[in-house]
């Protein structure tokens, strides 16, 4: 079954350029007082993290008693490692919500489009194989390998070890994420036999061409080209494979709708509420589709679906019922944005 038939066929139309990575749009944005100074203003770029810190002699401990580091190779590691301001101001930043009709163009391009439709010729046999073990549709792995780095072209710069300890360091807001985050790192370096020092990324901590943070890495990704690595950074077959395993985990189902276009209103309190709770205000489908007057295929096993909105450019709403599939992919980015936008650049690769 086509992607374009499993959601409402209704698109805008696109000529703008893909200018800004995916992490400029969709990073959540974290609350802080005012008053108080950024992570950013605290720490000059380049300065020494200290290494003797409670922190880091915990951190040490862990990664000595728990994953069997000897000090010798952490103390080699660690040596002179300073804080990138950099990452610290981008993750200051407070990402305003871009509306439905300026946030698409920046994903859904003529370029990004044909590139998908050659991508998906090229890699046939690859996708057949993919879409035969983990039950995920092609052009949806496609959009998402496209969205995250424009099939490998944008992976990030940032030196992934600094940007980890920097966070872990210098941002007490999620300073125990990424605690966690840098464990997982050194982790997977050493299951992958990659040098931590060499990787590079996005100034929020996710790498390669999957856009993976290091646990979801170490989850999700999946050795599928059989040379024993787990390669979201090269292989073609790990990548695809990674992208549709992550949404076989959060259980998608093969030819099932994505979503259905619900109208240009809100017909119910109840839908109205679901609406601004975001992805967690889950409805019955079948309230939905009462409320609303329209058209909806069952969700499977009578399962419940979000209310998504999406602002067009004349000031008015489009209304549309994000199916379990839909939700799935926002397991993988929290924005309903991020999931029309992988779901319509899918369907666009079917024209």
């Amino acid at each position: 079954m086509l992607i374009s038939s499993l959601l409402g066929r209704r698109f805008l139309p696109v000529d703008f350029l893909f200018t800004l990575l995916l992490f400029c749009f969709v990073m959540p944005v974290f609350a802080s007082d005012s008053e108080d100074p950024k992570a950013a203003d605290l720490v000059k770029d380049g300065q020494l993290i200290d290494l003797s810190s409670p922190s880091y002699a915990a951190l040490f401990k862990e990664l000595q008693v728990e994953h069997n580091f000897s000090r010798k190779e952490l103390e080699k590691l660690f040596a002179g490692l300073t804080v990138k301001r950099r990452v610290l101001e981008l993750m200051d930043m407070q990402w305003e919500a871009k509306p439905w009709y300026e946030y698409y163009p920046r994903f859904i391009t003529s370029k990004v489009i044909q590139e998908g439709r050659e991508n998906i010729k090229k890699y046939k046999k690859i996708l057949d194989k993919v879409e035969a073990e983990f039950g995920v549709e092609r052009e949806i792995v496609v959009a998402i390998w496209g969205i995250e780095t424009q099939y490998g072209r944008h992976k990030g710069s940032f030196n992934m070890f600094q940007t980890l300890n920097t966070m872990f360091d210098a941002y007490p807001r999620r300073s125990k994420f990424y605690r966690g985050q840098l464990v997982h790192f050194l982790l997977l370096c050493r299951e992958n036999n990659v040098d931590p020092l060499a990787i590079t990324g996005s100034y929020g901590g996710a790498f390669g061409q999957t856009q993976f943070i290091p646990s979801s890495f170490r989850e999700y990704s999946v050795d599928f080209d059989g040379d024993g690595k787990r390669d979201v950074w090269s292989s073609v077959p790990d990548i695809l494979a990674s992208i549709a395993n992550y949404l076989h985990r959060y259980k998608w189902t093969f030819e099932s709708p994505i979503y259905r276009e619900i109208g240009n209103k809100l017909k119910s309190e109840k839908l109205t509420a679901a609406y601004e709770k975001g992805r967690k205000g889950l409805v019955p489908w079948q309230e939905v589709k009462e409320a609303q007057g329209v058209v909806m295929e069952p969700v499977p096993a009578d399962g419940e679906v979000i209310i998504v909105g999406l602002e067009l450019e004349n000031g008015g709403m489009r209304y549309v019922a994000g199916y379990p599939n839909f939700q799935a992919i926002t397991k993988w980015n929290h924005s309903n944005r991020y999931a029309m936008a992988v779901t319509e650049l899918a369907a666009r690769f079917e024209e």
